[in-house]
């Protein structure tokens, strides 16, 4: 397994110290954490110590958001989804937390995703309908709020949670918790195959949440219901465990100088894999 270091656990009010930190992005120095219920983003360093912190404010709105996920495009600044009471939304921020522009969402099932494509001009955001015949998809929008178009509304996506895109090939992955695999788009957003199947053997995922690549496009996704990490190469077929025994691994994010970051939902926790060599 890999070398790791787990810090922070529950609280909702101290400042490094999370309360169900869902996802996470890295920038060349920073890691930015959507740590849900405390309504914030969180910033560290790379090793893991707390830089800062801003509260996920929306204009108009007289409560805070539940940030759900986050996301840096092209000029570096934060593109985070979440919801109120009353209504959810994609909200920019820069990186000191001030509010740029927003958008509304419709109402998703469950948590969602947000990457942005290979450019890092388009915002791609999950959403899951229907209620108890879920419907899912991912969402393309401008930074305008302008939806140019969908993926995935074909194929019977039921539960995308998480999506990444694969910036060697500009192809895009969506995990879909319900269907147990990943889906993977080229560019041009055209079905291409899909990989996993529920179980628990070598290749097999249940309930997968968090994905993201490597540089060498390898794909990691946080295999929720299975307690581990598991590494693809960019045909789907499972290369290795990169993680076993963690309790419930929610989001991954890579680091541009290869270490591996995870949110962890039952124990409050993020940790950062020092290397990418398993058992």
């Amino acid at each position: 397994m890999a070398e790791h270091q787990p810090w922070s656990r529950r609280c909702n009010e101290v400042r490094g110290q999370f309360h169900y930190p869902l996802g996470v992005t890295v920038s060349q120095e920073e890691i930015f954490v959507a740590d849900c219920l405390n309504k914030r983003i969180q910033v560290f360093t790379l090793n893991g110590t707390h830089v800062r912190q801003f509260p996920t404010n929306v204009s108009g709105e007289w409560e805070s958001m539940s940030p759900q996920d986050v996301a840096m495009d092209e000029k570096g600044n934060l593109w985070v989804v979440g919801r109120t009471d009353s209504a959810e939304f994609a909200v920019q921020y820069n990186k000191q937390g001030t509010e740029l522009r927003k958008f509304d969402l419709q109402k998703t099932e469950g948590y969602r995703g947000v990457s942005m494509d290979d450019g890092g001009k388009l915002i791609l955001i999950t959403q899951t309908t229907g209620g108890w015949t879920p419907h899912g998809e991912v969402l393309v929008f401008r930074s305008d709020g302008h939806l140019t178009g969908t993926v995935g509304e074909h194929k019977k996506m039921k539960f995308p949670g998480y999506v990444t895109v694969q910036r060697q090939e500009g192809n895009i992955l969506a995990s879909d918790f319900n269907n147990h695999c990943v889906y993977v788009y080229n560019r041009r957003w055209e079905y291409l195959f899909q990989f996993g199947g529920e179980g628990s053997d070598e290749g097999q995922l249940k309930h997968p949440r968090g994905i993201c690549t490597d540089r060498e496009g390898n794909i990691i996704v946080a295999d929720w219901g299975n307690r581990r990490v598991e590494m693809f190469n960019k045909k789907g077929e499972f290369i290795k465990h990169i993680a076993r025994d963690i309790e419930q691994p929610h989001a991954v994010a890579m680091t541009p100088q290869g270490q591996l970051v995870v949110t962890e939902l039952k124990n409050h926790t993020v940790s950062i894999f020092h290397t990418l060599e398993s058992n």
